[in-house]
């Protein structure tokens, strides 16, 4: 079998190429051999990424495109993911697989799930690393793969971590019919069904939520066969939500035997190696239903003749390392999970309930083993110093952010909330953290962390069933927390880097310039200044949301903003976070439940001396991978929250079809409009096909979908009203009719640049374009 040509270990993104010191190439137009050495290095890159690396600007950018183009005509460049390019037959160091073929020795054959339909198969190195990636896979498993270029020149790829389900299975509900029995799927992605045989179907209820195996085509046109794995709940349990949640995304559930029972073995700490800090009048903040406590604060006036003005901040976390060793069985089943899991029914903790809720919790009154760091700041609010102590603390009172922005207001808390607790604490504990709160703003200021807004919701669930939606308010001792926690975040980067441990950042890289060219033409649309040559700040972005924040513009210029940003991740190449405006980031506040703190916290203590339980050797050669892998389990944890709240909205709506929503228009495509509504934030599609009686097309540009005939808008931003058409729970989709006019024409905004045809005439009861399903925009 040919074996693809596969990248070498040096590889990296070209957006990292100029962090680890490679040596920049001289600006202007690479000849065809440079470039493809670039890109044989880089793995794959982006035309702005290409464009930047060798700093070109201008005729010499458009020369570039032409450039790729015939590369890719004549087969010497092959495209990665939508706007990338590779070297035809590359592999890029790590991607997504499926299992595709198992030979007669039964090696597994893998092939890249995008992107790799014209790439030979590759073998699948065999029991490697199998326990710590999940366990071992099988045929139509996709799994995260690192691939190596062995000596005999074959190329090999290795396990990192079994993912969710494959394409090759199906979640989805038992319909029944009277001649046939099908499985509905609950993805809206998902275009068809799958019809099961007689025996299959006989012991199956309608309604049952099932995994079922994706198999053979019944006929040349008729659906595919199904084989039922597992029924994993029904449709109507009032959890049925974050069930299908679970399953679609692959969600780890609870936890092995051996880890639960080194759970129910741990012992509360002692004093043995610690420092007492049981004195020191540590409080958690945390929401109001909180039930693991990661971090408690504390602060006081710095008695330092040489600091006048300046304060010492707390911040004492949670000492999960004591409890979670290097390769136990708690620690295995942490690294698979990656993170804890929060659905507005449930948490699917990444540590059992025992440590989680128990040992690991910062309780109020109960000795608790901590992880400390003590923080000076100036009077400028400069962090001038820190220190990490592995100590014994006692949490002097747990409160809610409510209870203590409260006391600080002097005001009533929210009802169903002690009036009376935080009253005792607002001199000695209260007021002091908001004193230094306020000098630590003066640093903050000083580094101008973006400052986008956010809309988000708190569902509130009562057996099953929604009793409210609300905004989530946002307080200033939210602010107060997350200050506190960024400095003690950076604190241990600085600390590692100093002590030249590996570990594992929280890197958010530089819009790319590709997303601010994009940027820039939409503003110049509202006639609004960014000159191109500007490079992006978050100074600069700050400055351009305070300047049109009272404008008619704001919330779509908000939006736009949003949609610039690259998405933080993790990495153990540290290229800086771009939000928070810091040179070096790293996650050490939540080890309860977030394995990334984990990590952090073991390398502090094998850095520092603070006991023998630190980062073993064996943590140090997969960080690599352990970064991918916590990575990959963030986002998949991100998309089954959204998904299980959108259906929960769904649900919630569903009794109020035919009634009327005031909204916003938060996402414009070819095939229709993403509209959320101000009451609930759920979002829903308004298909292009209901819109009126001429073509309506999609303007890239302008972010608007506009007449063909008229050059009506209907634009991003733009506050509407709509009616529910239809609300579908078991896949959260919400269709909306737009009752709103569209924007008549600007007859000052550029010649629109028109995209494909947005639908066809419309008929008489609407409808999805050809291939669009009913539902929300993923």
């Amino acid at each position: 079998m040919a074996k693809p040509r596969s990248p070498k270990s040096s590889k990296f993104p070209a957006a990292s190429l100029k962090a680890k010191g490679t040596a920049k190439p001289p600006a202007g137009l690479p000849d065809r051999e440079t470039l493809l050495a670039f890109l044989r290095d880089a793995g794959e890159s982006g035309k702005a990424d290409i464009a930047r690396h060798f700093g070109l600007k201008g005729a010499d950018r458009r020369a570039l495109r032409e450039m790729l183009r015939a590369l890719e005509a004549d087969g010497s460049l092959g495209k990665r993911g939508r706007r990338g390019f590779a070297e035809a037959g590359a592999l890029p160091p790590v991607g997504v697989v499926d299992v595709v073929e198992r030979d007669a020795d039964g090696d597994l054959y893998v092939r890249l799930t995008k992107g790799g339909e014209d790439l030979p198969q590759v073998r699948l190195a065999p029991g490697k690393g199998d326990a710590a990636a999940g366990g071992a896979p099988g045929m139509g498993d996709r799994l995260l793969v690192r691939f190596e270029q062995l000596e005999s020149g074959e190329t090999e790829a290795r396990l990192i971590k079994r993912l969710g389900q494959s394409a090759h299975k199906v979640l989805g509900v038992i319909r029944k019919h009277r001649r046939e029995t099908r499985v509905e799927p609950v993805d809206r992605k998902s275009k068809e069904s799958l019809l099961l045989n007689e025996q299959e179907a006989k012991d199956l209820k309608e309604g049952d939520l099932v995994l079922a195996q994706v198999g053979t085509a019944s006929g040349r046109y008729g659906p595919k066969f199904g084989k039922v794995l597992e029924v994993v709940g029904s449709e109507d349990d009032p959890r049925a939500a974050s069930l299908i949640a679970i399953h679609s995304h692959g969600i780890p559930t609870g936890f092995s035997e051996e880890a639960e029972a080194e759970a129910g073995a741990a012992q509360p700490p002692t004093l043995e190696g610690r420092d007492d800090l049981r004195d020191l009048p540590f409080v958690t903040i945390d929401p109001v239903d909180a039930r693991d406590h990661d971090d408690a604060v504390y602060a006081h006036p710095d008695p330092e003749a040489g600091n006048v003005g300046g304060w010492i901040v707390w911040v004492a976390i949670a000492d999960v390392a004591a409890y979670v060793r290097p390769g136990s069985a708690l620690d295995r089943d942490a690294r698979e999970k990656g993170n804890s899991v929060y659905f507005p029914d449930r948490v699917e903790p990444m540590l059992p309930e025992t440590l989680s809720n128990g040992l690991c919790s910062l309780r109020e009154g109960e000795s608790r083993a901590t992880l400390a760091v003590r923080m000076v700041f100036d009077a400028t609010g400069r962090r001038k110093s820190h220190k990490f102590v592995r100590g014994l603390m006692r949490s002097a009172a747990k409160l809610s952010y409510e209870q203590a922005q409260a006391a600080i207001d002097g005001v009533a808390p929210p009802d169903g909330q002690d009036a009376d607790k935080a009253g005792p604490l607002l001199d000695p504990i209260l007021r002091p953290l908001w004193a230094a709160f306020r000098l630590m703003g003066k640093g903050r200021e000083a580094r101008s962390p973006l400052a986008i807004e956010s809309d988000e919701r708190r569902i509130i669930i009562k057996e099953g069933e929604i009793q409210s939606i609300t905004r989530r308010a946002s307080l200033e001792a939210h602010k107060l927390i997350e200050e506190m926690m960024i400095q003690a975040n950076v604190s241990a980067a600085e600390t590692l880097e100093a002590k030249r441990l590996p570990l594992i950042y929280r890197v958010h890289d530089t819009p790319s310039q590709e997303k601010v060219m994009s940027l820039v033409e939409f503003l110049q649309t509202l006639e609004v200044k960014w000159s191109k040559g500007e490079a992006p700040t978050t100074a600069r972005f700050n400055k351009l949301l305070d300047d049109t924040r009272e404008s008619p513009h704001a919330a779509i210029i908000n939006e736009v903003v949003l949609r610039t940003q690259m998405q933080a991740h993790y990495s153990s190449d540290n290229l800086g976070h771009f939000g928070l405006n810091l040179a070096r980031y790293a996650h050490f506040t939540s080890p309860i439940r977030r394995y990334a703190d984990l990590i952090v916290h073991r390398a502090l203590i094998r850095a520092l001396n603070l006991g023998t339980d630190g980062l073993t050797d064996q943590d140090i050669s997969q960080i690599k991978d352990t970064a991918e892998v916590i990575t990959h389990a963030e986002r998949r944890a991100m998309a089954a929250e959204r998904d299980a709240t959108d259906r929960y909205i769904a649900a919630f709506l569903a009794d109020r079809v035919g009634a009327t929503f005031s909204g916003r228009i938060t996402g414009v495509t070819r095939f229709g409009l993403f509209v959320k509504l101000d009451e609930t934030g759920a979002d829903g599609l308004v298909p292009v096909s209901t819109l009126g009686e001429e073509y309506f097309v999609h303007d890239d540009r302008m972010h608007a979908l506009v007449g063909e005939r008229t050059g009506k808008r209907f634009p991003l931003g733009l506050a509407v009203e709509v009616r529910l058409r239809e609300a579908t729970p078991v896949t959260g989709g919400l269709l909306f009719e737009m009752l709103t006019d569209a924007l008549p024409a600007d007859p000052k905004a550029p010649r629109p640049r028109l995209g494909v045809r947005a639908r066809t005439p419309v008929k008489p009861r609407g409808g999805l374009p050809k291939g669009v399903r009913r539902g929300k925009r993923k």
